[in-house]
């Protein structure tokens, strides 16, 4: 009956039909408290299963609101009470003559009784009878928030309602934080072909307030115009420092809050009074202590960015000199000193501005929000610390700052094992001089086109030779009789996951081998695609890494065809921008190696077949993804070879004629994610005698060969959470 009542009071709520609906996603009912988001959130999934798409965008909104409400009131009243229901110091080591024993034990417990009524009736003047407890929203529901679920049915909904301003709003939203989403993907493509859809309608409407400024300040600080970017910069750092503030009051929410972490961390709650309190006020430190990392880590990213607040201040310092601020210039590198006081740059810069002040000022110091900050969080360490070597907790410090001196001796040794504990292969690459390079002994045949240098980047190459004209022909016409036989790899013979404008078909080296069994294509061509890609992955190791074996990761014919028709003033890519094992973000210019990239990828690889169309060049650009550093026409026979990180974005320009095609590959240093279907397709299209040969050959070279035994499954070839087996299949390979 309750949730009947919700929905038609939020129907009264919606504008009526026709009515111009305001930018972004407004509140519906200002004021008004907020109601059980995790509830709304429930019932504007059913009513969006049952297509009442007004009705679901209201619950929605509602949900947002309230969930949003509800974290301003434990900040604020947090705030509040603070201050006015204040806990008594803590005694120094010998207490004052008199002092009857347990006298500050009373005044802590019974401040912090004051303290819970008061922020037990700010709660209730501010969400209404029950205040936060009636509002708990379990842990489920938060990650959807967190992942910001409800934008991407928000989407749906304002395109069924013929909203596309607000549709393409909130698709782009949620494709901020979930920038790998494929459905997402395609959508956004659709709006952007909307004529109804303006270009400013793609707007993060949950971008929190210091990244915007953030990410404006750094571009006019790159463009050299510090008077503009100071404003900027300074509103990102007091921005910064006030979100850090709203997670730490999060910490401080009803103990099911936490749930999910005290299952973690153990029996910290355990046993009597003093240790459940204990229990429960070391979690409070550490979700505290994680703060910075929460507010450092952009939406849709897993890692944070590192060093965020001392970065800041830095900048802040460089901006304030270059407008001749020095006095301010003085403060922030202060502030920085506060950080790392060894920094030796910082030092250098103080001096510097020291002397071209001429007198001594003794006025300056370092800022105060910065002072207090440091000061707070020095003191929660050493709590945590005390804990872990008194208590037996654990606490992982986020920060890398932390001096030695607040880390007790006994756990210094452990912590920095655990920090210089690193997996063999995550080891990064040592680079080697361009001169070994051109040392390497090569195939017999094949020619060195352009090294890194020519082509303006690092790690990079073309070679021409790996292939003749003839057995170009053999693998062309081994990807034609595969798609007539309808083999298309996961991708259906549809357009393509990356362009509506061409067509796509990829085939793998197993079922090609499959296909040659059943005698749909040449058991040569299947045989050739083998012998191709392991002639790309021996020049690649002996170019790249002659000194730690590479191994296949991912094998993939791939060819795209421009759809006839459709090529009029075409203003995308064939293939857009991107990295092979990291998540490219252009506009920071940063390259995050985390899951859903392929972070074990190390080495990729095109091996072209033809140069029979136009468009479909590979290019190579800067971090930006829009600066072009070099350009690669295919050919028969020509490989491009390069690292698979950051530091080789690359994209491909739209074929807009004929038919591209190329031998896609990738590899790695981790054996446990060599290509099994390689395995598995040389087993396929041998025949009996060459099998024989093989058992007698010995283990000496079986040690050479592909284990055979089965390996882990990489985690991109996963199919994504909460995707039915009925659903659209997921694109799980990043095609060239």
């Amino acid at each position: 009956m309750l949730r009947l009542l919700r929905l038609l009071l939020l129907l009264l709520l919606l504008p009526p039909p026709g009515s111009p609906e305001p930018p972004g996603l407004a509140t519906l009912s200002p004021g008004a408290p907020p109601q059980a988001p995790d509830l709304l959130y429930a019932d504007g999934l059913r009513a969006y299963s049952a297509g009442a798409w007004a009705p679901a965008v209201a619950l929605l909104r509602e949900a947002l609101r309230s969930l949003d409400e509800l974290g301003r009131t434990r900040r604020d009243c947090g705030v509040r009470c603070a201050a006015e229901a204040a806990l008594p110091d803590a005694p120094g080591p010998d207490p004052p003559p008199g002092a009857a024993p347990g006298a500050w034990e009373r005044l802590l417990l019974r401040a912090a009784l004051r303290r819970a009524e008061c922020l037990s009736q700010c709660a209730a003047r501010r969400l209404g009878p029950g205040g936060a407890a009636r509002l708990r929203v379990g842990g489920a529901v938060r990650d959807a928030f967190r992942r910001r679920e409800p934008y991407n049915y928000l989407q749906r909904a304002y395109y069924q309602l013929k909203k596309l301003d607000l549709a393409a709003a909130a698709a782009h939203t949620f494709f901020v934080a979930n920038p790998t989403h494929l459905q997402m993907w395609e959508d956004m493509a659709k709006y952007r072909r909307m004529s109804g859809v303006r270009p400013q309608s793609f707007r993060d409407l949950e971008t929190p307030p210091h990244w915007a400024a953030y990410d404006s300040g750094l571009e006019l600080l790159g463009r050299q115009e510090a008077a503009l970017a100071l404003p900027r910069l300074e509103e990102a750092l007091q921005e910064s420092l006030a979100q850090v503030e709203s997670c730490r009051a999060g910490c401080e929410g009803p103990e099911e809050l936490q749930r999910e972490e005290e299952e973690e961390e153990g029996p910290g709650s355990q046993g009597g009074l003093y240790e459940a309190i204990a229990g429960h006020w070391i979690r409070v430190l550490q979700c505290r202590q994680r703060c910075v990392e929460e507010t450092a880590t952009r939406p849709g990213r897993s890692f944070p960015v590192p060093d965020f607040l001392p970065s800041q201040l830095r900048r802040l310092q460089e901006a304030h000199a270059q407008v001749g601020n020095l006095s301010q210039a003085v403060e922030n590198v202060l502030s920085v000193l506060l950080f790392y006081p060894e920094d030796e740059a910082a030092k250098e810069a103080l001096n510097q501005y020291q002397t071209q002040l001429g007198e001594p000022r003794p006025g300056l110091g370092p800022r105060e929000d910065i002072q207090r900050f440091v000061l707070r969080s020095l003191g929660e360490k050493r709590q945590l610390y005390y804990a872990m070597e008194h208590l037996g907790t654990s606490f992982k410090d986020p920060d890398p700052w932390t001096p030695a001196a607040f880390i007790p001796e006994s756990l210094r040794e452990k912590l920095r094992e655990d920090q210089e504990q690193r997996p063999w292969d995550h080891e990064p690459p040592q680079p080697k001089p361009l001169t070994d390079w051109k040392d390497v002994l090569l195939l017999e045949g094949v020619t060195l086109t352009q090294d890194a240098r020519q082509l303006n980047g690092s790690e990079r190459a073309v070679l021409d030779g790996l292939l003749t004209p003839a057995e170009c022909g053999v693998l062309l016409q081994l990807a034609k009789d595969a798609a007539e036989a309808g083999a298309r790899s996961g991708y259906r013979g549809r357009r393509s996951p990356h362009t509506a404008h061409e067509h796509f078909e990829g085939l793998t080296v197993l079922k090609a081998a499959q296909l040659a069994r059943a005698g749909a294509v040449s058991t040569q061509g299947a045989k050739l695609l083998l012998e191709a890609s392991e002639r790309v992955r021996t020049l690649t190791q002996a170019y790249f890494s002659p000194e730690r074996p590479l191994h296949l990761s991912f094998t993939h014919l791939v060819c795209r065809t421009a759809v006839k028709g459709e090529q009029e003033q075409r203003m995308d890519l064939s293939h857009p921008v991107h990295a092979d094992n990291c998540v490219l973000d252009p506009d920071t210019g940063e390259c995050w190696r985390e899951p859903p990239a392929y972070t074990y990828r190390d080495y990729s690889g095109l091996l072209y077949l033809n140069d029979d169309f136009q468009g479909g060049d590979l290019f190579f650009t800067e971090p930006n993804a829009l600066t072009v550093r070099a350009q690669v026409r295919p050919r028969c026979g020509r490989l491009v070879a390069f690292s698979s990180g950051g530091e080789n974005p690359h994209g491909v320009w739209a074929v807009t004629r004929g038919r591209r095609c190329a031998l896609a590959l990738w590899h790695t240093w981790a054996p446990e994610h060599r290509e099994q279907e390689w395995t598995e397709a040389k087993e396929l299209l041998q025949e009996p005698g060459e099998k024989e040969e093989e058992e007698e050959e010995g283990d000496d070279e079986e040690e050479d060969m592909p284990s055979r035994d089965p390996a882990p499954e990489p985690p991109g070839r996963r199919p994504p959470r909460g995707q039915g087996k009925t659903g659209k299949p997921p694109r799980v390979r990043e095609e060239l």
